[in-house]
């Protein structure tokens, strides 16, 4: 599979996922101090969900970038 399709595909299963993916980091920790300790195995989920969508979007551009090269 090509990596861009592959990428596409994951990000776009995080959209899709019961457990939200927070956009930013601002809205996990907002999440986080809103929650007073309750829901942990959802933050959890959230903070899982979220550094893998860091992590695709890190592989794109790096990926995009050794193709303008």
């Amino acid at each position: 599979m090509e990596i861009n399709k592959y990428i596409k595909t994951e990000l776009a299963k995080l959209d899709r996922g019961i457990v939200a993916t927070p956009k930013d980091r601002n809205y996990l920790e907002s999440f986080a101090k809103a929650n007073n300790g309750s829901m942990d195995i959802l933050l959890m989920q959230m903070a899982i969900n979220f550094g893998y969508k860091i992590a695709l979007e890190n592989l794109q551009i790096e990926h995009e970038q050794e193709s303008i090269i």
